[in-house]
Formats: C-alpha cells, structure tokens, sequence
C-alpha cells in the first residue's frame, strides 16, 4: 500500500495540467528534531447554557465534544482525521498544536513530553481561515514573518533570504510582489493564499506541522498541488496532521494514516489504504466502486449502503464498538511502544522564551503596522473629511472678537466634542480588526504582548496627531482667536493631549468589548454622557450626577482651552457696551478660570489608565496551555 501511495503522488504530479508542480524532491531540508506524536483517551468537555423564554440562563450541562479519542503520528507520516462537519476534527487539532484551554483530559505527548514553550517554537498550525494583512505583499508578509520568528542566530540578511527560498520552494515567485487581497482587495488566488499560510509555518523548519481544511474552498488541481507540497515536507522528516472534509480518491491515497471520527467517537483509526478492507470485514461494503473517503464520510454520518439499516444512531453505535473491539487493543499496544531513537525537542538545549529581543519585535511590528494601514490612516476621504470640517468651522466662526465671546466658548466646546468623537472610532476598531491575526501569532509565540501593544499604538500616532494639529491651525486664525504664539500653542498642545486621551479610551473599549458594534454603542453612550456632563450644555447639574464632570475627557479639555484664551482680571464688552470680567460671564463661571494643573493631572492619569485598562484586557487573548 506504501508503493500504491507513492504512486499515486508520481502519477497525479506528472498530470499536464500541472506543468509548474514543485518537485518531487523535499522542498526543505530535514526537520530540526523528528517528532512522535502520541494522544491516549483525549476527552474535551464544555458547559453549554441554556437559555429560557427571555434568554435568561436557567440551567447549564455538559457536552462532550471528544469522547477519548488515541493515536499516533511517527515522523514522515500525514495522519488526515476525517468526518462531517462537528464531529470533533478542529477541537482535536486544537488539541494537538497545545492551543486548546478548558476540560482537557487524557494524555497528548510529543517524543515522551509534555507541549512546552520549546515544543510550541517547533510546531506550524496553519488555521482554516487564511489569516493574512491583506495590503502586505506576499514577499513583505514572508519577511516580516522571518525577522519575527527566526532566532538572533541569523543575520538580518540571512532571515530575508529563508523567506526568498520560501517563496521559491512554494511556487510563489510570481506572485512575490502582488498583496494577499481579501473579499473586497483583489489580491493573489486562493490556492496562493494558502500557500503563503503554509510558508510562514514553514519558516521556523517545524518538526511538527498541523494544518486545518488546508484544501477548504480549493479547486481539485490547487488542492492536489498543496496536499503534494504536504507530502514533500512529510518526506523531510515532519509530523503532518490535517484535517480535511472531502478529499478526492487521488488525495486520499497520499495520506499516510486516516483518523475518522463520529459525533466525537472514533471509528477507525490506522492506514488509509486499509479503511476499505476494515469496514468490509466487519460488514459494510461499498455496493459499487466509490471514492474511500465518500464511503468513509457516510459511515460516519450513519448512512450505510445497506438499505435495510436505517437507523442512523444505531449504525453509529455498531461503529463505535467495532471500533474498540477490533482497533483499540492494537492502537494501544503502539503508543505503549517506546520512542526509540527519538528524543525530546528540548533535549540538549538551553532556549530562551524569546527568538528576538523586545526592541526588535517593537521595531519590526511597526513597521509592518505602518506598511499595512498607510492606505487607512492617510485616506484622502479621511484627510478630506477633516479639512472640509476645518474650513467650514473657520467660515462660521470667520473673525470672532470679544464681543462674541459665547461664540468663541462654542469654538471651544466643538474642539473638545469633536476631537473627542474622532479619535475614539478610530480607535474603537483597533484591536477588534486584529483579534484573529493576535491570536494567531500570539498562540504561536511570536512576540510579547507587550511590543505588539507599544507598536501598535505608536504606529498610529502620526495621523491621530497631525489631522489635528492641522485643524487647529486653519481654525484658530480664521476664527480670529488670541493672535498670539503662546495661546496658540496652549491651545495646540491640549488638543494632541485629549486627542491622545481619546484614543486610549477608544483602545480600552475595543479591548474589553472585542465586537466593532457593541463597541461602537458603548463608546457613543459612554462619550455623550461626558460631552453633556462637560460644563456648556447645562451649567448647573445636580449634586448627585455631578461626578460625570470629574471623569469627563470633554470637561477638563474645555476647561483648559478656555484657560488658553482667558484670564481672570481680563475684560469683555457686555450689555450696553460695558466692560465685565471675564471670570463672570456664565459660561466660564460654571467652569471657572483656576485648577488647570487638576484638569492636566486628571487627563494623565486618563491618557496612562486607559491604556493600561487595554493592555490587561488583551492579556486573555492569545494564552494557550503549555
């Protein structure tokens, strides 16, 4: 059966219609350490709530998704796990590649070991959904990868040639400079998507390879063309297990072993060139000839060829007993067989929990960070929009003088709504954009929570900075505000300061919310009631509500504009063309021209209290088991 596989690959690469395969030679060189994956009675249990008339939760039960599944998986192998969809296949990879938090029982080991911080540096998961920046080209995506997880052993030159052997050895040469795309960025091919996912695992030369729906959405040929890149790598050395829903007869002969599961159960468990012969030995045959894998999926849905068995329940239960009366004795024999010549990837070495140093993580996410949202943050829709404000606010404030001083009050308090509202929905998308591509490469350890959070709010400080600074400037001329460099550099400084101050709130929302929408309305809710609090709209709040005006972002940068304007002994015309004090006019009253120095130490501890909310909450994202 080992030369029928092979010929199968032989046969399906040598087809016409795929002129450019990758050769049938190893694309990579061995693994660094041959891994033997062995897994005894995995069970995973969840609690499921139940919901009443109201969704109010009455009760919660336990549901097992894993029903004390065991194999393993030597190096050189691919082990395909197959069955229908919620039958268990992604929760036991999960499983696998050390990702999977919760009620996990039984025994999952790699050469003898536990998973470890050094086993997850040897590992590639490659998920079902390509994760990708989409305006990043292949070849930027590929390099980026490599100056993250490739180790301080090599230069920075030699990372960006294993990323250029990558692209080569994975037929990606063509496409090296078109970005990856997504549904609404037109970008390189599905099959070249995958593929690049492929290649950032392959980066790190893993010994262990695990790969979800790698073929999912793939025409046969592209999906033909994968699995033999698959079948290369195995031939290296590596431990391959996939999962996949309904391969073709051509690529289910190129898997070493087949695992099949049933609403959790498994049902057959050794060589895929051996299913056929097993189920027609314990008396379900194919009536005519059919793909195995076809055959394999209708067992495990509970449909048999037998017209006479309708019961699907009970087709699954005879499986399921078949299953530990004629395979289970055997599979355990195996796994209690020693590892042989194999050793701990650990064995040996003294690794740090870091391949790169903080400031090389910091450095390169920012990079990559500004790469990938230039096109955003510089917009012209987003530059225009904030012009045309700028203009149109200079226009209707055009030349305000101290008699219209309630105007100029206005100016101010539309300085602090707006520039409180714009930051924060910028902000508020942040991190629930790039929850997946966190959790990815968190859950793979490619970098500290820590620089990815620095980077990823540095890198977009330069627009939520300079639109500002530039509003400001075309605003406070036109407005014919105090025409002199200290106020108007007052004035400047604390708007970037509750710009700053915004955007931390907006990053903290984000953060614990994790959901655009809900974010947005809480974000909305939560800034309204600080606007209205703030000192303009209503200048006598009640006693019990007046706390609002002491965590308003909006009230202490009203009052700090104000004190760049005004102050106290100065001097406007009022009724009658008299002159009163600044200080007595209502709407500063309310807000009065002193403790500027609480409103500034009130933003701080805002501008540093809000981040540090943000950091915590994503502190939960990314942890796997280890």
């Amino acid at each position: 059966m080992e030369q029928e596989m092979a010929d199968v690959v032989v046969a399906t690469r040598s087809n016409g219609n795929v002129g450019q395969q990758i050769s049938h030679q190893a694309i990579f060189d061995k693994a660094n350490r041959p891994v033997s994956l062995k897994f005894e009675d995995v069970v995973y249990k969840i609690k499921v709530k139940k919901e009443g008339l109201f969704k109010k939760t009455i009760e919660s039960e336990e549901k097992i998704i894993l029903k004390g599944i065991s194999g393993i998986v030597l190096p050189g192998e691919i082990l395909a796990m197959l069955g229908p969809s919620g039958s268990g296949k992604t929760t036991l990879l999960t499983a696998l590649g050390g990702r999977l938090n919760g009620s996990l029982s039984g025994n999952i080991t790699y050469n003898g070991k536990p998973f470890c911080n050094v086993m997850k540096r040897n590992t590639g998961f490659v998920t079902q959904d390509d994760v990708l920046y989409p305006h990043l080209t292949v070849m930027e995506t590929l390099v980026f990868t490599a100056l993250l997880r490739l180790p301080n052993t090599l230069t920075k030159e030699e990372k960006i040639m294993h990323a250029e052997d990558v692209i080569t050895q994975l037929g990606l040469t063509k496409c090296k400079n078109s970005i990856i795309g997504n549904r609404l960025v037109r970008g390189v091919s599905g099959g070249e998507r995958k593929r690049v996912s492929i290649g950032q695992e392959m980066l790190i030369n893993p010994s262990l390879l695990l790969l979800d729906e790698p073929t999912s959405g793939l025409d046969s040929t592209t999906a033909q063309r994968i699995v033999s890149t698959l079948w290369d790598l195995a031939n290296g050395g590596r431990t391959i297990v996939m999962t996949i829903h309904q391969p073709s007869s051509r690529l289910y002969y190129m898997f070493h072993k087949v695992l099949l599961l049933s609403e959790g159960n498994p049902i057959y468990f050794g060589k895929g060139g051996d299913a056929m012969d097993y189920f027609t030995g314990i008396g379900f045959a194919p009536m005519f000839s059919m793909n195995p894998a076809d055959f394999l999926l209708d067992l495990a849905n509970g449909v048999s060829v037998d017209d006479s068995r309708d019961d699907q329940a009970i087709l699954k239960q005879t499986l399921v007993s078949a299953y530990k009366s004629n395979l289970a004795e055997n599979l355990e024999t195996e796994l209690n067989q020693p590892n042989g010549n194999l050793h701990s990837v650990a064995d040996g070495k003294q690794h740090n929990r870091w391949t790169t140093t903080w400031w090389q993580q910091f450095s390169v996410l920012l990079r990559r960070g500004v790469k990938e949202r230039k096109h955003e943050s510089f917009s012209g829709l987003k530059i225009g929009q904030v012009l045309a404000v700028a203009i149109l606010s200079g226009l209707l404030w055009w030349q305000s003088d101290s008699s219209h001083l309630q105007d100029q009050i206005g100016l101010f308090f539309f300085y602090s709504g707006f520039w409180g509202f714009f930051p924060l929905f910028n902000a508020i998308f942040t991190f629930p954009q790039e929850r997946l591509m966190l959790e990815k490469e968190r859950a793979s350890g490619m970098y500290r929570l820590s620089s990815y959070f620095m980077a990823r709010t540095m890198g977009d400080l330069p627009m939520e900075l300079v639109l500002p600074a530039v509003f400001v400037t075309i605003t406070y001329w036109m407005a014919g505000l105090k025409p002199t460099a200290t106020s108007f550099l007052y004035c400047l400084l604390v708007l970037l300061y509750s710009v700053l101050v915004s955007q931390g709130f907006g990053l903290a929302i984000g953060a614990l919310v994790m959901d655009q929408k809900s974010a947005t309305i809480l974000g909305s809710v939560i800034m309204l009631s600080f606007l209205l609090a703030g000192g303009y709209y209503v200048q006598h709040v009640p006693s019990f509500i007046a706390w609002i005006k002491y965590v308003s972002i909006g009230q202490h940068t009203y009052k700090l504009f104000i004190l760049s304007q005004y102050k106290a002994g100065e001097t406007y015309r009022c009724a009658q063309n008299r002159t009163c004090l600044i200080e007595d006019f209502p709407s500063i009253k309310s807000v009065g021209l002193d403790g500027h120095v609480l409103s500034v130490v009130a933003l701080a501890i805002m501008l540093v209290g809000y981040r540090l909310v943000a950091y915590i909450a994503l502190m939960r994202i990314g942890v796997t088991r280890k």
